[in-house]
């Protein structure tokens, strides 16, 4: 499956059904599929097919259908950090292999300019005129990058990784349904940043199935709880700061929240007390700890709501999904852990950018029953007397 084509079927079938909601306007499924064929076709006139193309501006029209038109024609997006200087920009730039062309937000310009790009598309480039000639989908395209990701860049610059139309189609239809014209829209809600690995594929796994998806551009609390009550949300992801800020928000307690369904929280640790709180705050809405990284496409292991009520397993990320295999493993010797003990985590999955078992740098042990419960990062290891901990133990002991 081409990934630029994911639309196309709710386009065809129910052209008038809402696709995205950003700002306040609706944008229906046949206006993106036009939005996707135009940037399309300004990529290609420009002769980007089979390039790798810097793509820099918050979730947006912009930002999501040339994502979308860039993997239709054989290209690929890189989807970068707004909120970066020009020269870290230029870094990622140069580590993704970008064409000396990009695509920005009004906002970005002059920064995406800056960080040496001779030149830059602008949303009226890109969307406006609509006189373009769409190109056929790329066929044959299924070892070709159909996006490119960046790293967290927490022990230095980011590092781009490319994710091929293969792993991208095979990641978003193990997640969800295709769309049905005879099945109604559910809506969910967007507030993490679009340029990482749950933003990107939140908003294709949903645009697949033909849901409603809300795009909250930029958090805020009190924005969110918005949202969700004037929108009817029934399910998000967040990380756990964002469910923090949600808690402590005067308007919780008078929100309508009832159309909530699931809350998905990840990319950080969830303090217990935190997810005990939410829980009892709101005790008709399933919470699901979902736990991975970039170079995985995002959650290998999910910690269920049912899970979420055993008190034993509220630390736990869960257990590995349907066809990943995960190792704790000794980082020195290569050898794996007794059952409980700590070690770092090595998965293997079809959903990894790359063959073979992947060295995640995350430490964890793993219950007699599978399910896995996070100690930190095995860079941030502390050896006291020749036994190590992760920050993740210390902090809970404290």
């Amino acid at each position: 499956m081409n990934i630029g084509t994911i639309i196309d079927a709710a386009a065809a079938g129910d052209p008038a059904r809402a696709a995205l909601i950003i700002d306040e306007r609706v944008i229906n499924y046949g206006e993106l599929a036009a939005a996707v064929e135009q940037c399309a076709a300004r990529l290609a006139d420009r002769g980007l097919a089979g390039e790798r193309i810097a793509v820099i501006d918050l979730g947006s029209v912009l930002s999501i259908a040339t994502m979308l038109g860039a993997a239709r024609i054989g290209a690929a997006a890189a989807l970068m950090n707004p909120t970066l200087t020009p020269p870290e920009l230029q870094g990622l730039v140069e580590n993704a292999g970008c064409a000396p062309v990009g695509v920005a937000g009004d906002a970005y310009i002059d920064r995406l300019l800056e960080a040496g790009l001779p030149k830059v598309f602008t949303a009226a480039d890109m969307l406006e005129g609509g006189d373009a000639c769409a190109p056929l989908p790329a066929e044959d395209v299924d070892d070709r990058d159909a996006l490119i990701l960046f790293t967290s860049g927490t022990t230095g610059l980011p590092k781009a990784i490319g994710i091929s139309q293969r792993r991208l189609s095979a990641r978003i239809t193990g997640i969800t349904t295709p769309f049905r014209v005879d099945t109604s829209p559910t809506v969910s809600l967007m507030s993490v940043p679009f340029f990482h690995v749950g933003g990107a594929i939140g908003v294709l796994g949903n645009l697949y199935a033909g849901k409603t998806y809300v795009v909250q551009p930029r958090f805020d609390a009190g924005e969110w709880l918005r949202l969700v009550q004037e929108h009817r949300v029934t399910s998000t992801f967040m990380v756990p700061t964002m469910l923090q800020r949600i808690l402590d928000h005067p308007d919780f307690g008078t929100t309508d929240l009832t159309s909530l369904a699931t809350i998905a929280y990840g990319a950080a640790a969830a303090p217990v007390a935190l997810v005990r709180r939410a829980m009892a705050a709101m005790p008709d809405v399933g919470l699901a700890n979902v736990f991975g990284q970039t170079e995985t496409l995002g959650a290998y292991t999910t910690l269920l709501p049912n899970d979420h009520r055993d008190p034993n397993r509220v630390a736990s990320v869960g257990r590995p999904l349907p066809g990943v295999e995960v190792r704790v493993v000794d980082p020195h010797t290569g050898i794996d852990v007794d059952a409980g003990a700590v070690g770092e985590l090595w998965v293997n999955t079809s959903q990894n950018v790359s063959e073979g078992w992947l060295r995640t740098g995350d430490l964890a042990r793993q219950d007699s029953d599978g399910y896995i419960y996070p100690s930190g990062r095995l860079k941030d290891t502390i050896n006291r007397g020749g036994e190590k901990f992760g920050p993740i133990e210390v902090e809970d002991a404290i």
